[in-house]
């Protein structure tokens, strides 16, 4: 360092503003070069390859995570020595801030670098889980990766505040009466929050499911579970954002976690095919229970159950082992079909609403 502030005497024939200007201008290039190789350095080992194991992910998330921190580390650092350098030539009082800006620059960098590593690794994680066949919680993973960043968050503001010389215990006092008033303040926003932690613990819903609420008008798929809002996707693809703590005063209905779905039909004959009802009951009981689609095992109750206006009544009670909408209906369909066919191969038919009209012949005696 000698030998180059004598070369740089040399060069500017003492002038100590051109020292201080050229020292200036070489600490930007200085961190320019290093940005601009650090910036190509992560590019290549970012590059993430399907067939790398989980432990090589987890370091390039790492590299990826460290990218921009370290960029902007590289300038907090540069133009911290550039201050002290100003500063020892000047002694200008303003400067005796650039030690202290320096510190908080770096634990912001290194808090930085923290959040995103723990976004990172929750998708790595998340995603070999489902490349390995494992069932993947993703709305408990969201929660825990965002716990760890408010920690991460708090433990950095709490760090920056003790390397500025304030006292951690004071500051955590004043945190504890100051919540108080906070909390009577935001009472809504805090029971968001705790709505949100509900959910979390609980687990009534999770991302991607179906659900429904026979308290409100909600119904659609969740797309994203927030500290104060959930997002759901109605079925006219229309977006609702609910507040979490709506969901602790009502009901919610989870079709997505449906082990089966129940056919529930009635289906009437006419009154002149009552010789071939327990005939058509038993070969109906007999088709279900041989169906691919449908759960022999759960509750199923074929029987002639009522003499209606003008049919008479076969209740069809079933479970199909499909729960999607699809997939149900095309059971469903299959199904009521062949109920149809048996039937009709039984010379019956299915009845339809009718009225009997009876006309008594006009007699000459009535008069």
């Amino acid at each position: 360092m000698k030998r180059f502030e004598i070369w740089l005497t040399k060069l500017t024939d003492g002038d100590e503003a051109a020292i201080l200007g050229l020292h200036i201008l070489l600490i930007v290039l200085a961190i320019v070069i290093f940005n601009f190789v650090a910036r190509r350095v992560l590019l290549r080992f970012s590059k993430i390859d399907s067939a790398m194991t989980t432990n090589t992910l987890l370091e390039l998330s790492v590299v990826a995570a460290a990218r921009q921190p370290l960029l902007a580390l590289a300038w907090v650092v540069g133009i911290s020595f550039a201050g002290q350098l100003v500063q020892g030539r000047t002694d200008a009082a303003i400067l005796a801030v650039v030690h202290p800006v320096r510190t908080i620059g770096v634990i912001a960098c290194l808090g930085w670098f923290l959040v995103r590593f723990i976004g990172n690794a929750k998708e790595v994680l998340i995603e070999r889980w489902i490349e390995c066949g494992e069932d993947v919680d993703r709305t408990t993973a969201e929660a825990i990766s965002q716990l760890l960043r408010i920690a991460v968050l708090i433990a950095t503001f709490l760090v920056a505040l003790q390397s500025l010389g304030f006292s951690i215990e004071g500051v955590l006092a004043f945190g504890g009466i100051g919540g108080i008033a906070i909390g009577f303040a935001a009472k809504d926003l805090l029971a968001n929050f705790f709505g949100s932690l509900m959910i979390y613990f609980d687990r009534p819903f999770a991302v991607g499911d179906w659900i429904r609420s026979p308290d409100r008008q909600i119904e659609g798929t969740v797309e994203a579970i927030g500290w104060r809002l959930t997002r759901i996707r109605t079925p006219d693809k229309r977006p609702l954002y609910v507040p979490n703590s709506v969901f602790a005063t009502i009901a919610v209905e989870n079709p997505s976690r449906m082990t089966h779905r129940r056919i529930n039909e009635i289906v009437g004959v006419r009154y002149d095919d009552i010789g071939e009802v327990a005939g058509i009951a038993e070969d109906i009981r007999a088709m279900l229970r041989a169906h691919p689609g449908i759960d022999p095992d759960q509750n199923l109750v074929v029987n002639f159950s009522q003499f209606n206006e003008s049919s008479l009544d076969i209740t069809i009670y079933a479970f199909t082992r499909a729960t999607t909408f699809v997939e149900f209906h095309e059971v469903k369909q299959d199904a009521l079909l062949k109920i149809a066919g048996i039937i009709d191969r039984h010379g019956a038919q299915v009845a339809f609403p009718t009225r009997v009209n009876y006309v008594v012949p006009f007699s000459e005696d009535r008069k």
